[in-house]
């Protein structure tokens, strides 16, 4: 049985090895960092030629007097700095939508509406020689028609992101 568990094991750290070898088009996981207010992000990129891929987060807020969500698709160029080491950037846009409520004083209010934005993005990653992937960015982000839900047109945002590369 011992021989068995110990093979198993095996396998399965040589097929791991094996794939961490191959270019990853895809990752899955998740963007931790304030989002403007909707906390973390769940984030997928998809790669599409060595120095281009997009990415699409989605972050959503549900609490006691908030409903939210804010979906962002970026464009962004990446460039190898060393092995697995890279810097990019991109460029993208966004949509979102919310509803919450507040007391003024005198009765309970309500506001609920969708917005737009455009985002930027810059940031460092690491991809390990396991499937998985580290990054730090920043995305800076200007909302169109927010007026209801924000007191400015601009947010920005600092985040680790950790992602499963599969193919």
């Amino acid at each position: 049985m011992k021989k068995l568990i110990f093979t198993a094991f095996l396998l399965f750290a040589l097929v791991l090895g094996a794939q961490s070898q191959v270019a990853s088009k895809n990752a899955l996981g998740l963007r931790l960092g304030s989002n403007d207010g909707f906390g973390g992000e769940i984030s997928y990129q998809r790669e599409l030629s060595k120095s281009n891929r997009l990415e699409f987060d989605l972050g959503f807020r549900n609490s006691k007097n908030v409903d939210a969500f804010k979906a962002v698709g970026l464009y962004q160029w990446v460039w190898n700095i060393d092995k697995g080491f890279n810097w990019y950037a991109g460029l993208g846009a966004g949509i979102g939508s919310f509803s919450y409520s507040y007391y003024d004083g005198n009765k309970n209010q309500k506001n609920t509406g969708t917005f737009g934005l455009l985002a930027g993005d810059i940031g460092i990653e690491y991809n390990f020689d396991v499937p998985i992937q580290l990054a730090l960015d920043y995305r800076p982000e200007f909302y169109l028609n927010a007026n209801d839900y924000r007191s400015t047109n601009f947010g920005s945002d600092i985040a680790l992101s950790i992602r499963y590369r599969f193919n």
